[in-house]
């Protein structure tokens, strides 16, 4: 049993080592990238959305704080006509609007945390893709169908560094060659 899971081990590491051969890591970078900006594309949506919640969410917060600044010129009356039965109905409608004004500042808060995480995972992500990019256009530039040149230059950059004077001494030589023989 031992010598059958070793053999298999050997012809899947052997499998694998041919598929790798045969994938071009050009192309397979290229698609990385398209899937990592598409991920990208809607991170920015969802923080765009979250912003937005926020900004409701603050409205709303203004509206009842609004509310509660009304119900305490509202009690003012009340209690200035002595209306003790209306004055508690105000403070009870006022209670509800403090509690959800409590329940809306943590929704607010929690939101806004959750948004910075966001974006700072925004900003990871695209310092990845930025060096995923940086390592494609490597392998864009090494890929084996293009041509490489010699010793890091040119040939173009070669026949510059040669001076016309090298290219005399060179033609004196090969021609005092070619005599003496």
């Amino acid at each position: 049993m031992a010598l059958i899971n070793r053999i298999s081990r050997l012809v899947k590491a052997d499998f694998h080592a041919v598929l790798d051969h045969i994938e071009e890591p050009g192309p397979l970078l290229r698609q990385a990238m398209r899937e990592m900006e598409d991920e990208l594309a809607l991170a920015e949506r969802r923080i765009a959305r979250r912003a937005q919640d926020l900004e409701v969410l603050a409205a709303r917060r203004a509206e009842l704080e609004a509310e509660c600044a009304a119900s305490d010129a509202q009690l003012d009356l009340c209690f200035a006509s002595q209306k003790d039965d209306l004055a508690r109905k105000l403070i009870r409608r006022k209670l509800l609007v403090e509690k959800q004004l409590k329940q809306l500042q943590a929704a607010e808060q929690a939101d806004a945390r959750l948004l910075d995480e966001q974006r700072r995972q925004l900003a990871q992500n695209r310092a990845a893709l930025k060096s995923l990019q940086q390592q494609a256009a490597l392998v864009e530039d090494g890929a084996p169908g293009q041509r490489q040149p010699a010793f890091g230059r040119d040939a173009g950059d070669l026949a510059a560094a040669i001076s016309d004077d090298e290219v005399e001494i060179a033609f004196l030589a090969e021609q005092h060659r070619r005599a003496a023989s």
